[in-house]
């Protein structure tokens, strides 16, 4: 798989650009600020639906304007297809695939799949559960597109339920007496269906996921300390979809009061958390900034091979990653994505990338990408 074309239309610093790219490597060039990951994560939105940096739409269109456009022409298996989304802040996004118009902008993913390691992705090691259950549940959206549906319908249950807590809460708070709080048991059905199916996908994810994982940090970093990691669901229960639904609908019936206390739903997938672990500690808080950045990469470069391995070949954008990298790492990562079908790399030196990663150099300008050689 990989991307021929991609044109932007009032998308982030870019009024209208058209970039025409090859399969192998492509590095993008210019000075920090210039709009080179902006073209990364366009393509990264066509292929998880959002962005690696903000939560929202807005900051995506350029400014003054209404709405952005980003099309894209993806080869796969010798077709080609061409995806488009408009990107309308306020108002429901639009898609088209193959020229025709989608019923929901989501029927689109898995026409492209893409890994995309960028300097954010330290808050996988560093920061809070939430970074961590983003990037399993984006890797089983990416795995199996089915998944977007899955957490779609958890978050509006979960998002509903804590809205009937919450206002029962604002209600005590003010005095105003108790609420009603019969439909819980309603929405408590749904939480456990739809929270038991995405942790048992998470389940499943990790035990195909573990092994890529210490295979790519020990590339990384040498053989430097051994990396694992595990996804614990918060509630006691076998791995299956029935066990997982009667132990959380059981969890939460146990944490109801407390709940109803706090006006917030305390128990469920949006609570868990990525357990990584390297040697016999775990990273965050033990790992130094190399094994951090070493362990970033790592669960980037197990994702690649996980989707690889089981026959879906994704496009590999590393951003901004060498300048951070000693000659031994940079080395390293270089000889184990040069065999990517497509490697999109950017760089605001030249010097950074190796010389192994040959391929098309593309300068990138305020607004503007011209092809070198």
């Amino acid at each position: 798989m990989y991307v021929r074309r991609l044109e932007l239309v009032d998308f982030r610093s870019y009024q209208h650009a058209i970039v025409e790219f090859e399969p192998g490597c492509s590095v993008l060039l210019g000075p920090n600020g210039v709009g080179k990951t902006n073209l990364l994560e366009a393509l990264h939105y066509v292929s998880l639906l959002d962005s690696h940096r903000v939560a929202l739409d807005a900051p995506l269109v350029r400014a003054g304007a209404t709405s952005a456009v980003i099309r894209s022409e993806i080869v796969h298996s010798g077709r080609s297809l061409l995806v488009e989304l408009s990107l309308e802040p306020g108002r429901a996004n639009r898609a088209r695939l193959g020229g025709a118009p989608t019923r929901r902008p989501r029927e689109i993913l898995g026409a492209l799949r893409m890994v995309l390691f960028a300097p954010e992705d330290l808050a996988l090691i560093r920061g809070d559960p939430a970074e961590r259950r983003r990037y399993l549940d984006d890797l089983l959206v990416a795995r199996q597109p089915r998944y977007a549906g899955v957490r779609a319908d958890y978050e509006r249950v979960l998002k509903q339920r804590n809205a009937l807590l919450r206002t029962a809460y604002l209600a005590r708070k003010v005095g105003a007496g108790p609420r009603d709080l019969s439909t819980l048991d309603v929405w408590d059905v749904h939480l456990a269906q739809h929270g038991a199916e995405l942790m048992a996908g998470r389940l499943e994810l990790c035990a195909a996921l573990g092994p890529h994982v210490a295979k790519a940090y020990a590339a990384v970093a040498a053989g430097k300390g051994a990396a694992s990691l595990a996804y614990r669901p918060g509630v006691e229960s076998g791995p299956d979809r029935a066990s997982l639904a009667t132990a959380l609908a059981e969890a939460l019936k146990g944490a109801r009061q407390s709940e109803v206390d706090r006006g917030v739903t305390l128990v469920g997938p949006h609570r868990d958390d990525l357990t990584l672990t390297l040697g016999d500690l775990p990273a965050k808080g033990y790992a130094s900034h190399g094994e951090s950045w070493s362990y970033a990469l790592a669960l980037r470069l197990a994702a690649y091979e996980l989707l690889r391995a089981e026959g879906i070949e994704p496009v590999l954008a590393l951003d901004d990653v060498f300048a951070e990298l000693d000659a031994g790492r940079r080395e390293r990562l270089a000889e184990l994505v040069s065999g990517a079908e497509q490697l999109l790399v950017t760089c605001a030196v030249a010097a950074d990338v190796p010389a192994a990663l040959g391929g098309v150099r593309y300068e990138v300008v305020e607004g503007e990408v011209r092809r070198g050689g």
